[in-house]
């Protein structure tokens, strides 16, 4: 159980998303001012006033789906910005420089290179891991901090953080849920992808941490291999040697569920256990033989808080990353961190007691990696309800 969170002022509804927190020794009065050298012009459409320069690297043109994303989380990080300067409570400590990275590494890289150039004391992004991983590269270089975006954790190292869904706080929150359930025997199922390695590897570290017994490991990369996995999975199901199986590929878990359910393993013969990327997918909660699967997610009570504002300013919902882009917002400006000797010093990001932001309680660890509590959900038809609260 965290102790001492630190609070960082998340504005709507914060009654509610911050209590029982306490500000800890994080300092939300005035900022300081700039004073000394004043820094170069930075190139970028900036947000805020504050002394301390930061940079938010996201995709902005080239892929439409990932520009969409990057534009929805530029726009959250403004609003938190425009919190910051109406709430008399809030130092304004730091202005915001945005740099459009596209959808490239070589992208990211130059982004990066460029606001260190201008004086950036911390930067927030990128987006996929491909970028987190080049442009972290050009800021561990520097000596500056970067929170990237991703949920790969292939992409975090000590100095670069990620605030996002990792898989290893996921997997090991849905499979102690399941051990809560009395499930004893688990197996996995993984795609032959990047991801699906680090699914993989999180799944047999949770199995360890969590004293449970892995039966279990497929791999597939074709919709035959993903057949041969079912032949062999069913005598044990049957048997009652494997009673609870992960498969959190969201593209292939309603095929996995159909073909199992072919083969006579009707829903509720084995716990079916999904990932956080199942989250609002419309296959996924459509899909009859996936009723009563579980699966980790971000308790949505941030998002919903987010939601009405951001409509009535731009017209359309936010992207579920929003959310992510305007805790970094609001963590960057905590005047301990960017008012700190250094700036953002890795010992004050890493405390154990961690953060409560938009999306609920989050620390990072000294590798780069970041733990969230996370809610389990289980799915019926045509939804998901909550089936556990928030836990780390």
């Amino acid at each position: 159980m965290l102790t001492g969170l630190r609070s960082i002022g998340l504005g709507l509804a914060a009654a509610a998303l911050l209590s029982a927190c306490s500000a800890g020794n994080f300092n939300f009065g005035p900022g300081g001012t700039s004073g000394g050298a004043s820094q170069p012009l930075a190139a970028g459409k900036t947000f805020g006033k504050g002394p301390v320069r930061v940079a938010l690297l996201l995709p902005l043109t080239g892929d439409p789906n990932l520009a969409g994303v990057g534009t929805s989380m530029a726009n959250a990080s403004e609003m938190a910005i425009s919190f910051v300067e109406t709430n008399p409570n809030i130092g304004e400590n730091i202005t915001v420089v945005l740099k459009d990275t596209g959808a490239t590494a070589s992208g990211a890289t130059q982004a990066a290179q460029q606001a260190l150039s201008e004086g950036a004391s911390l930067i927030l992004g990128p987006l996929r891991a491909d970028q987190v991983t080049a442009a972290g590269q050009v800021a561990k270089a520097a000596g500056v901090p970067m929170i990237g975006f991703s949920n790969n954790s292939g992409a975090a190292s000590p100095g670069v953080y990620l605030l996002n869904i990792l898989p290893e706080s996921e997997v090991k929150r849905s499979m102690g849920y399941a051990k809560k359930l009395g499930k004893k025997a688990f197996a996995g199922v993984f795609p032959t992808t990047d991801f699906g390695r680090i699914q993989e590897g999180a799944f047999r570290q949770a199995t360890s941490d969590l004293g449970l017994n892995a039966r279990a490991v497929y791999n597939f990369s074709s919709e035959e291999e993903a057949r041969n996995v079912v032949t062999q999975l069913v005598p044990m199901l049957q048997a009652g040697q494997i009673d609870a199986l992960f498969i959190p590929d969201r593209a292939t878990a309603p095929s996995f569920a159909n073909l199992l359910n072919e083969a006579g393993i009707t829903p509720g013969k084995v716990q079916l256990i999904g990932s956080a990327d199942w989250e609002s997918d419309q296959s996924i909660l459509n899909t009859t033989t996936l009723a009563g699967a579980i699966f980790p997610a971000i308790d949505d009570t941030g998002y919903n808080a987010l939601l009405p504002e951001y409509q009535a300013k731009y017209g359309s919902a936010p992207h579920k990353f929003a959310t992510i882009a305007y805790t970094a917002t609001i963590l960057a400006n905590a005047g301990s961190l960017a008012n700190g000797t250094p700036k953002y010093d890795r010992a004050q990001l890493t405390l154990p007691a961690g953060f409560n932001g938009r999306d609920g309680v989050f620390r990072f660890l000294p590798d780069g990696r970041s733990e969230y509590a996370l809610v389990i959900k289980q799915v019926s038809i045509g939804t998901a309800t909550v089936a556990e609260g928030a836990k780390l």
